[in-house]
């Protein structure tokens, strides 16, 4: 299993193993990183030098790399998938991180296997069956609520299989793995990892009549997610795994989030370390910062906690997918190539190079860098005057009054520009005096040591105290390891002088053996074996949403007691309209047009029908229809006849055709 049922891990994003280095030293228990191919980011890989040089430092901390390998595969991608398992678990990496069943079908290594968020869990059933094929660590909907969690917690086995649970960053709107839009307008496959993110884009909202029932807003774009209040029901919910999503994010934000949340995660291991089921960390050592984590000083479409305490109307960021920053004042003047702004904090400092924004009369965000910025004058520390990169005259809808955010803060930036961590490992020094010398012995707070011996001659000290003072000095010195000592204790007949260069050589040998026994102590995460006899899927039927696209994924699912599997949208056997995304964010909800919300008002009950609704973006147009039964909304679309046609020659070169019922 990849976690016991009392540890807590903070799982963090990395785009490439610098960031991945960084992630660890700001606090990261685990971080899970793209391999050389297949891991559902287009621009996202990483070669094998990179991944083992991320590997060797995490190991040092027993920190874990996950490696993301959760496309849906080809059958002629199978044998390249396989063989990168093999290559990523022979560079140390600790666990895959899969979405086709089709991998369970090949000869992998002995690595452990988690459930990747394109698995679309989000029942008790599916997890406790992901459970029992052989995953050991499944990431659950970002959808749920914290009763639901609990309640798969309640059929899955804890020390079998650790729950995993998005705590922050951007939101995608549809169940994850449920969302064809992408693919049906470009040809580019979300599950394949080259999402076009349609879901970022403005649309018309119109009515079947063709009534405008919102103009230009982007209705499929989510705040983004943000669960710093919710972490201590989650872990009484059964969440043991916390995942920051971000694999395409930059150093500042993987430094930022990942100390917000080690922090946050700190409190909660310290309020709870005599409880009658105490936490532990996942891995070794505690980390200090040389900055106070701010999430709102990253990139954020402002934040929601999405569905995790109940169906709420504000999760959805309408007016912009861009990043509005924080308000810090108001435009009191425009010059001829300046701008006066009276700043709300008398502590707020502008800087050169910082960027702001502001809200046109359309509610689009316009920016606004700064080239220059000065105090208005010295006596008054909430005057400021910009001057910025470009003319006024660009600048639309820019007036006396305008409120002015600031999304980006250059002061911030240059503080994670720098070396902004410090994580040190627990130790505990012994010197002890032997016949012809001396030992030193380093233990660690996870109980490995480390020795060193030296041939010395005992020197007796003209001045005892200053001798004891100078061994506890020279020996508490380890700046430059990943060490911190707590204590220095000397097993001596009487302090002895011992020259600075004899203990610095002992200390330095102690350290190189304390490491090699904290390698050659972590064991790999065992792979789990699957139940035998298979146990059966929760269900008989398999349609085109459950991204069946290989024949070893068919034989998964027929073996587990399905007996209809269609293939995956990208096979193209779906060219009618179908629905492209099912999502739980409910447009009608957002726009407060649900039936069930107008239930019982005067005026409005009952003429609000179930009719669908239209998207339209240019020459695009999509359908909602709402299920109002699980409270779901369908985005119906079909295929373009000009991706089919872009894609023939590659379905014909790898033709897939699924049997609609079990074979004889």
């Amino acid at each position: 299993m990849s976690l016991l049922p009392y540890q807590l891990e903070l799982l963090s994003p990395a785009r490439d193993a610098d960031i991945g280095i960084e992630a660890i030293n700001h606090g990261a228990d685990a971080v899970y990183i793209g391999g050389p191919a297949f891991g559902a980011r287009a621009g996202a890989g990483n070669d094998l030098r990179d991944i083992e040089r991320l590997i060797r430092h995490a190991h040092r901390f027993h920190s874990r790399i996950f490696i993301t390998l959760n496309t849906i595969l080809r059958d002629d991608e199978l044998e390249g998938a396989r063989q990168m398992a093999w290559d990523v678990y022979h560079a140390g990496a600790d666990a895959l991180i899969i979405q086709d069943m089709g991998l369970l079908e090949l000869d992998l290594p002995p690595i452990q296997l988690h459930a990747s968020t394109q698995t679309d869990i989000r029942t008790p059933e599916k997890a406790r069956f992901l459970q029992d094929a052989g995953l050991s660590q499944i990431v659950l909907a970002r959808e749920l609520t914290v009763p639901q969690i609990a309640a798969v917690r309640a059929a899955t086995d804890p020390a079998r299989c650790a729950i995993e649970f998005f705590v922050h960053g951007a939101l995608c709107v549809a169940y994850s793995g449920q969302c064809n839009i992408s693919h049906a307008h470009t040809g580019r496959s979300a599950n394949r990892g080259d999402c076009s993110q349609a879901c970022r884009l403005p649309y018309q909202v119109v009515d079947d009549t063709g009534r405008f029932v919102a103009h230009d807003k982007h209705v499929l774009s989510m705040k983004d997610n943000n669960q710093s209040e919710n972490l201590r029901a989650l872990v009484d919910a059964g969440v043991r795994s916390f995942k920051i999503e971000g694999r395409y994010k930059d150093i500042a934000y993987v430094k930022n989030i990942t100390a917000h949340y080690r922090k946050l995660l700190d409190d909660i291991l310290e309020e709870r370390q005599f409880s009658e089921q105490p936490l532990a960390r996942a891995s070794s050592g505690q980390t200090t910062f040389t900055f106070t984590p701010d999430p709102l000083q990253n990139f954020n479409r402002e934040f929601t906690d999405y569905f995790v305490n109940g169906r709420k109307a504000d999760i959805g960021a309408f007016d912009t997918p861009k990043n509005p920053g924080q308000a810090i004042g108001w435009v009191t003047k425009l010059g001829p190539d300046f701008v006066e702004l009276e700043v709300s904090n008398p502590e707020t400092v502008l800087h050169n190079g910082d960027g702001l924004c502001y809200y046109d009369l359309q509610k689009e965000l316009v920016g606004l860098a700064i080239n220059r910025a000065e105090p208005v004058s010295a006596r008054h520390k909430t005057q400021w005057r910009v001057f910025p990169k470009d003319p006024l005259a660009n600048l639309k809808d820019l007036r006396k009054g305008t409120e002015i955010n600031r999304n980006r803060d250059m002061d911030w930036v240059r503080t994670l520009d720098k070396k902004s961590s410090d994580r040190r490992i627990g130790l505990w020094v012994q010197l002890t005096e032997i016949v012809n010398g001396f030992a030193l012995t380093l233990t660690d707070e996870d109980g490995f040591t480390g020795t060193a011996q030296v041939a010395q001659a005992h020197q007796q000290a003209t001045d005892p105290g200053k001798a004891e003072a100078s061994l506890h000095e020279q020996l508490g010195r380890f700046g430059t390891t990943i060490f911190a000592v707590h204590d220095v204790s000397l097993s001596l007949s009487q302090p002895w002088f011992v020259p600075a260069s004899v203990l610095n050589a002992l200390r330095r040998e102690a350290a190189t053996a304390l490491e090699a026994a904290r390698l050659s102590g972590l064991q790999r995460l065992p792979r789990a074996q699957p139940v035998e006899p298979p146990v059966p899927y929760p269900e008989d039927t398999l349609s085109y949403l459950a991204n069946v696209f290989n024949h070893k994924a068919r034989d998964f699912y027929a073996k587990h007691g399905v007996r209809v599997i269609d293939a995956a949208y990208e096979s193209h056997e779906e060219e009618g309209e179908v629905s492209l995304m099912i999502t739980k964010h409910c447009v009608r909800f957002s726009l407060s047009l649900c039936p069930k919300q107008a239930k019982g008002v005067i005026g409005v009950k009952g003429t609000i029908k179930a009719e669908p609704l239209h998207l339209i973006n240019g020459k695009e147009k999509l359908t909602l229809r709402f299920d109002c039964k699980p409270c779901e909304m369908h985005v119906m679309g079909k295929i373009k006849r000009s991706v089919l046609q872009q894609q023939q020659k590659a379905v014909q070169e790898q033709p897939l055709q699924f049997y609609r019922t079990r074979p004889t």
